[in-house]
């Protein structure tokens, strides 16, 4: 556990504390009445109300789509299934300014509903529910239809045949086995929809704003920190509620009804009504998922000369209205080298995490898997600002390093990265390791004869998870990126914040470049991921 925990110390609880040191404290005495001063604001108070509301509003609505997906995806077999699994889960991957900027193109000023009846839904709040579902479909579709895959159906077969009705024995013998699963995908999608940034930034404008945006606009734009401070304590607080319950669904959803081989549950669908449903799912793919991402790709295609690659060629230049010191395009390879190292640093921290957690340790154990998932609970807006005024002064003067950006992208790959490979390593018979021990098999070579063929695949996963989890951070990175080395979500940003045509057109050519990588790395996913039942 040691170096884990050395490195979230180091790059996470001292920025954290020194972000709520600065914002609380006044000629070194706590001022916690300050506190109270913030939440008491009508602005502040409109804030935690809009995330919470928006919250709850983009999780029911993701259930009412996703849901009949689920059931799909588990219980019918037909051609094009894996494409279209791994299509549903593009979204999930996607940097949130790429899923902005995507239903910006279908419903700004402008784009396609625009163009086509005269509809604008941007700076509305129907334009942020809208890709908070977009994004967190495949929350539901995968955590749900993993376990619905494999459950027994004769166990409702059985009721129907006892007398129970098609919704009756659904409600009393698939429902309550689901329970947990559903709880588990709902606590998931409020979480991320209740730290929504990017998404709200972008497309929210100045009339809507969440904790973590409202974090972002106290700390860069009026360096007002005490305010930051208390919401980022706010936050800090509700997530960790939210995460304490799901670890508790998580433990009751392992306990569920026997479970069984997905291949033996899909088939066919039979009738006019389960054609319906298929046809209705497939339907909604195409609206939700796959036409924000076609109207993303026509916008970077859609010069003023005509279609074409105009806006790919600008990206050569450096001027871009002033907004880059270096060509757009060289946020390219900086995300590409920043992402790589992300993902070394979190495979080595998280794997060692993961290794700690397969040991005994009662609440000690307990206590570093919460330390781990920590980073999901605070914003990165105050990380990033936390980075900037902590590593400032040596032995750790990394302000103008370009290290900085790895350490913060790495922050959040860990949690991927330890919760791909700890089933696996938990799975791994320890007798195993004995008997090499027994042989005369040094500990590093017990490992690297025993362990690693039986995880290797479990780290490609995760390596492919961390990597494109570093490629789309933003919060933290829109801190710390240096001018001349901007990440592709910093330079799309950039883009989208400055008007005129080549600029928007730049964004979008910008932002479907990411969306491509984010794509191919997922595709490679599905073709060595370890755990078939669709379990994120």
């Amino acid at each position: 556990m040691a170096v884990p925990v050395a490195f979230f110390a180091l790059f996470f609880a001292y920025p954290v504390a020194a972000i709520v040191g600065r914002g609380l404290k006044a000629d070194g005495v706590w001022q916690f009445g300050r506190i109270g001063e913030v939440l008491i604001r009508p602005d502040i108070r409109d804030v935690l109300w809009f995330t919470t509301w928006q919250a709850l509003a983009s999780t029911a609505l993701t259930l009412l789509i996703a849901l009949p997906g689920a059931y799909v995806f588990a219980r019918f077999d037909f051609p094009g299934k894996q494409l279209l699994r791994a299509v549903v889960t593009v979204p999930f991957v996607l940097p949130t300014v790429v899923v902005g900027t995507a239903f910006l193109a279908l419903l700004g000023r402008g784009g396609f509903l625009d163009e086509l009846w005269g509809v604008r839904l941007d700076t509305t709040v129907w334009a942020i529910l809208l890709a908070h579902v977009f994004f967190n479909y495949a929350v539901v579709v995968r955590t749900v239809g993993g376990l619905w895959s494999q459950l027994d159906p004769r166990q409702e077969e059985a009721a129907r045949v006892l007398g129970a009705g098609r919704f009756a024995a659904w409600r009393r013998v698939t429902l309550p086995a689901l329970a947990p699963a559903v709880a588990a995908a709902a606590l998931m999608v409020f979480l991320f929809t209740f730290t929504s940034f990017g998404v709200v930034q972008i497309l929210g404008g100045p009339g809507y704003s969440t904790l973590e945006v409202e974090i972002y606009r106290q700390t860069a734009q009026l360096l007002a920190l005490p305010t930051a401070a208390v919401l980022t304590l706010v936050q800090f607080a509700a997530v960790g509620a939210i995460l304490a319950v799901h670890a508790w669904t998580v433990r009751r959803r392992e306990t569920a009804l026997k479970l069984v081989d997905p291949a033996q549950t899909a088939r066919r669908p039979r009738g006019a009504g389960q054609w319906a449903l298929l046809c209705g799912v497939l339907l909604t793919v195409l609206v939700l998922i796959l036409l924000p991402l076609g109207v993303l790709v026509e916008r970077s295609l859609d010069t003023p000369g005509g279609h074409g690659f105009d806006f790919y060629r600008a990206l050569r230049s450096a001027d871009a209205g002033g907004t880059f010191l270096v060509a757009p395009l060289e946020a390219i390879w900086n995300s590409t080298q920043y992402a790589l190292v992300a993902t070394v640093i979190a495979l080595v921290i998280g794997g060692l995490a993961a290794a700690a957690l397969t040991r005994r340790g009662g609440r000690l154990v307990r206590g570093f898997d919460a330390l781990l998932m920590l980073p999901l609970g605070v914003s990165a807006v105050t990380v990033g600002f936390g980075f900037l005024i902590t590593l400032d002064k040596p032995p750790l003067d990394l302000r103008t390093s370009w290290i900085l950006v790895p350490l913060a992208q790495a922050l959040v790959g860990v949690p991927f990265v330890v919760r791909t490979m700890l089933p696996v390593l938990r799975a791994v018979d320890g007798r195993l390791r004995e008997a090499a021990a027994v042989l005369g098999a040094s500990p590093l070579r017990a490992w690297r004869e025993v362990d690693l063929p039986l995880v290797r695949r479990a780290l490609l996963v995760a390596a492919g998870f961390a990597f494109a989890v570093s490629l789309g951070e933003f919060g933290a990175t829109v801190f710390i990126a240096r001018p001349d080395r901007p990440t592709l979500p910093v330079a799309v940003a950039r883009l989208l914040g400055r008007a005129g045509e080549l600029n928007y057109g730049q964004a979008m050519a910008l932002s479907t470049i990411l969306m491509a990588v984010c794509a191919l790395s997922l595709l490679l996913l599905e073709r060595i991921r370890t755990d078939r039942s669709g379990e994120f």
